[in-house]
């Protein structure tokens, strides 16, 4: 699966303080993998309509079977209200079981340097 290209939601104010927020997702299994990825475009859609929301990536590498998520958001709590409503939610759950591991990671930026980066991403996670 190529990467989803960066897109933008919400566009931000400038020169404002955007919270980012990567995750690398590695599953147990291929079927694990191709389960996420089923998952993948009703997540995607909730993203593209999530109030706080910057802009978002997605990079796969399904026969490695992981996956990496790159966003930017207005708030924490932007995010959280994301993370914790509408598809995401039970996506997240019932995924759970399938991850053999997962890492995150958080900074913060200026609107201005939207869209992301993912080799600073990458290094960061």
């Amino acid at each position: 699966m190529p990467t989803l290209p960066w897109t933008v939601p919400n566009i931000p104010p400038e020169r404002t303080e955007a919270h980012v927020f990567a995750s690398r997702f590695e599953t147990r299994t291929l079927w694990g993998a191709l389960k996420f990825l089923a998952r993948t475009p009703g997540v995607w859609q909730q993203v593209r309509k999530a109030p706080g929301a910057y802009g978002a990536s997605l990079k796969a590498a399904l026969m490695r079977r992981t996956f990496w998520t790159l966003s930017a958001w207005e708030s924490p709590a932007a995010l959280k209200a994301f993370a914790r409503s509408g598809t995401h939610a039970p996506t997240a759950r019932g995924l759970g079981p399938q991850m053999r591991d997962a890492k995150f990671a958080t900074w913060t930026v200026t609107t201005d340097d939207l869209p992301l980066d993912w080799s600073d991403a990458l290094r960061r996670l």
